[in-house]
């Protein structure tokens, strides 16, 4: 990550420029903290999903998936301790009105008019509220849910019996989540829509402790597998009088941004809090009985908790680089391969030489099956490849007049930007080389 006090300016400038990142409603004015991934930020953001499915779901035996609703019954809010503990302290500018979070007020001083004078700090629930159906009424008030976890817990019973799976297992889930936040920002830092990539880890009691480095030591490995620098990641332990009402052990993954150090990741211990409160509140047993021991309890549950946003918005950082001169400046995105948005991309040499077109056009023709692969003839080739690099594509293939006579083509690597001639029959077992 470059040392540079106004690199997430840079950044923000770069995800319009170059399609990753829109603000929301643009064409009206804005709606405040609200964001589109557009057609590069949509690509990244599937493939840092795909990949954590990839790693935590697809690779293991012992985790399976699930994709809930939004909506739950406000029954599921009430035994979480949502509805009653799920608050921000808030505090009001006593000159403007302005509202604020009480810990994300530095200095006591109002960022609006300079202020000095708050009011006392009082609880705000971060709910979303809406109503179910045609009639607006207190019994049909439901919420959108501030976190995925809920389900996997309602779930779980349901889970446990179609998958027979035996603990310790996880049940895994990507989606979107609602906080309605008092002051969002830092653009897609803290929004109040967001994505979750959540796991829900089942073990008896006794093992917790083990099972929870196992989990610190996964979220390293994804750290590293994200391009995510560990000099830039500290693992800070919660203490007692700031975990969330469930938690017995919380550890921060906490992440080195441009305004300064902030949570990335969360990895709780939430006990059986969770199952044992839906059994309460719904009068369903929620327990598991061993299979080998016939001991029955209700299970613990470790939680490594990553946003998909703050991910993405880490490996920007991470990846964004400058080089050469200023009147010859390189923006580069060095993306690990399995997150680039496109993976390669296909040139003509000319656009206006029809022999050049019809050759690039069959190589991309062919390599787009098995590639997320890009077309452009736009402008001259110095050009395409630094907008090439500007998104993070790894490869960029360029058919010249050799071409057709030797069957090659030049290919440019995008970190180094040195060039070889490869053959055309030899390029996708190059690439998958090259790309793995």
């Amino acid at each position: 990550m470059m040392n540079n006090d106004n690199l997430m300016e840079k950044i923000i400038s770069l995800c319009k420029r170059r399609g990753f990142i829109f603000p929301g409603s643009e064409i009206y004015g804005g709606l405040a903290n609200s964001y589109d991934f557009g057609p590069m930020g949509v690509l990244l953001k599937n493939n840092i999903k795909q990949l954590w499915w990839k790693k935590f779901v697809l690779d293991r035996d012992d985790m399976v998936g699930l994709d809930a609703g939004i909506i739950m019954s406000t029954r599921v809010w009430e035994a979480s301790g949502h509805l009653k503990n799920f608050n921000d302290l808030l505090v009001e500018c006593k000159k403007c009105h302005a509202r604020y979070r009480q810990d994300d007020l530095e200095k006591k001083v109002c960022v609006s008019c300079g202020g000095k004078e708050f009011t006392q700090a009082q609880n705000f629930n971060t709910m979303f509220k809406t109503n179910l159906g045609p009639v607006e009424t207190a019994e049909n008030e439901v919420y959108l849910r501030p976190e995925t976890a809920q389900a996997m817990f309602v779930d779980f019973k349901a889970v446990l019996d179609t998958s027979r799976k035996r603990l310790p297992f996880g049940i895994a889930q990507i989606g979107k989540a609602f906080r309605n936040e008092i002051t969002p920002g830092n653009f897609i830092f803290r929004t109040r829509e967001f994505e979750q990539m959540e796991i829900e880890y089942f073990i008896a009691e006794k093992y917790w402790k083990k099972h929870f480095e196992q989990w610190m030591e996964e979220m390293k490995n994804w750290i590293a597998a994200v391009g995510i620098n560990e000099n830039n990641v500290k693992f800070v332990d919660v203490p007692d009088n700031e975990r969330a009402h469930y938690s017995k052990r919380t550890v921060d993954v906490e992440y080195k941004y441009p305004f300064g150090q902030k949570e990335l990741y969360g990895l709780a211990y939430r006990t059986d809090y969770d199952l044992k409160a839906h059994a309460s509140h719904s009068g369903k047993d929620m327990s598991y009985t061993d299979p080998e021991t016939n001991e029955k309890f209700v299970p613990h549950v470790i939680e490594p908790s990553l946003g998909v946003e703050r991910t993405l918005l880490a490996v920007l950082l991470e990846a964004y680089h400058e080089e050469g001169s200023d009147k010859d400046k390189r923006v580069v995105l060095k993306l690990k391969p399995a997150l680039a948005p496109y993976k390669v991309a296909v040139f003509p040499l000319l656009k206006n030489k029809p022999e050049l077109v019809k050759k690039a056009r069959e190589i991309y023709d062919d390599l787009r099956q098995q590639f997320p692969t890009a077309w452009d003839d736009r402008g001259n080739v110095g050009k395409r490849y630094y907008a090439q690099d500007e998104i993070g594509t790894p490869y960029c293939i360029t058919v010249d007049f050799d071409s057709l006579e030797d069957k090659k083509v030049t290919v440019r690597d995008r970190d180094t930007m040195k060039q070889e001639r490869v053959e055309i029959e030899s390029l996708p077992g190059y690439l998958k080389g090259n790309l793995s």
